[in-house]
């Protein structure tokens, strides 16, 4: 849990060309719709990344990404990008083309100590495809939940110590002035939500206005801050965690008035409590963590409720099993549930609701090819996701896949709405 900015055998370069590096990650991606044969996505994305030892014990790190889309259907147009901070908005070219200045953090230790100060990803958690933990960063739901957690996290400006105790604990302390939200596609969009579940439901007939999002504004008393305390005891790694923050998804208030329905939207503080462990037994590994949040909000059908959501804390813990038993195979099940613990008649998400995943990844010929599926189940409304992937590192450096993402149940479900976006991928990720 350490870290070491030190170059082997402890000395400083001795000159600048010694102490710079830079990468670059191209890669170029197709999608196709398995309903219509629709061009779905068809993009180009630049991810380079400089890292530069200013001294032995401080490193500089920046990662940019720039993307052009032929496509236009993902974000169609220019987002308005009112959830974001000024400092971590895209800057786009015309339609179809954006730049994003990643990360740019600055890696240091002052004593025993170790900082990073700047713009970053915070990574708490054990699990994959879900989250109960991993909410310091928002995400991108761009292309929903399909991309990998790496690509769509939004990182935020942060200030982050690891303080080290004793030789095998760690306390996180976390400040995020960055007040930027989840990126929630526009209507229009491929991936726009229209479950009932997320989205308030127009009444046929009945004018709806919407009003601009009510953001937080004030630097230092709309921050948020966090503490995690981490260590190894018998074998276990284990952590608790504590997030005061707001929820990043605002909370859609409806007024009902003589010319219609006023639709309101304001983002809301909540203190995240939990924890996570995890162990290794032979060839499993079992891990896992819950957390509680004390001050969520749900929408509701009941028309006599003066505002059309309900509050309610919400418990929410995931447990999983890794097999590695098989030579280059690995097998993963995860068991999820959320449990709504004061909600009220006509909330429109059930009181406890469970998902399962299942996740499994066969490596071939030396692992030059890989071959993985993951199945996301929401077990109460019998909708879910599918997603396969078969890649071959062709070169050192150059890596091609083919991959279809597959979604299944009604238009109510969270992953149900997107029935017909099912789609075949096909890319080529070049390194340099």
């Amino acid at each position: 849990m350490w870290h070491t900015l030190v170059k082997p055998g402890g000395a400083a370069a001795d000159d600048w060309s010694d102490r710079i590096s830079l990468t670059t990650l191209a890669e170029a991606r197709v999608g196709i719709s398995t309903l219509n044969a629709d061009l779905q996505l068809s993009e180009l994305v630049l991810t380079p990344e400089l890292n530069i030892d200013v001294s032995d014990r401080w490193r500089l790190t920046a990662i940019g990404r720039g993307r052009i889309e032929t496509s236009d259907k993902l974000e169609p147009g220019k987002p308005i990008q009112d959830n974001r901070a000024h400092l971590s908005r895209r800057a786009f070219i015309g339609d179809k083309t954006d730049l994003e200045l990643r990360e740019f953090y600055l890696d240091g230790e002052v004593g025993k100590v170790f900082l990073r100060l700047g713009k970053q990803q915070v990574v708490w958690g054990e699990a994959d495809g879900l989250k109960v933990l991993d909410v310091v960063n928002p995400q991108s739901f761009r292309e929903f939940i399909l991309p990998r957690f790496d690509d769509s996290r939004i990182p935020l400006w942060i200030a982050k110590a690891e303080i080290p105790i004793g030789d095998a604990s760690t306390l996180q302390l976390v400040w995020v002035p960055d007040r930027t939200y989840h990126d929630v596609p526009e209507p229009g969009s491929t991936f726009a939500f229209s479950s009932p579940q997320l989205t308030p439901q127009p009444t046929p007939g009945v004018p709806v206005t919407v009003l601009p999002p009510d953001r937080p504004s004030r630097f230092v008393a709309d921050s948020d801050a966090g503490i995690r305390f981490a260590t190894f005891v018998g074998g276990w790694e284990l952590s608790l965690n504590y997030l005061y923050h707001y929820a990043d998804s605002p909370v859609f208030r409806r007024a009902i008035g003589p010319e219609g329905v006023t639709v309101s939207s304001k983002y809301e503080r909540t203190h995240l409590i939990g924890g996570s462990f995890n162990n290794a037994f032979g060839d499993f590994v079992i891990r896992g963590e819950a957390g509680y949040s004390t001050n969520e909000f749900f929408l509701t059908n009941n028309m006599a409720d003066v505002d059309g959501v309900t509050a309610s804390g919400e418990f929410s813990y995931v447990v999983g099993i890794d097999w590695t038993g098989l030579s280059d195979t690995f097998l993963s099940v995860q068991f999820f549930q959320s449990i709504l613990t004061n909600s009220a008649p006509g909330t429109v998400r059930p009181d406890v609701e469970n998902l399962i995943t299942l996740f499994g990844r066969r490596n071939f010929r030396n692992e030059t090819i890989t071959a993985e599926a993951l199945l996301i189940q929401n077990i109460a409304d019998g909708d879910g996701v599918i997603q396969a992937e078969l890649s071959y590192d062709w070169r050192d450096n150059i890596e091609l896949y083919l991959g279809v993402d597959l979604f299944y149940g009604t238009s109510e479900g969270i992953f149900g709405e997107f029935n017909k976006n099912d789609r075949i991928v096909s890319g080529i990720r070049l390194g340099f």
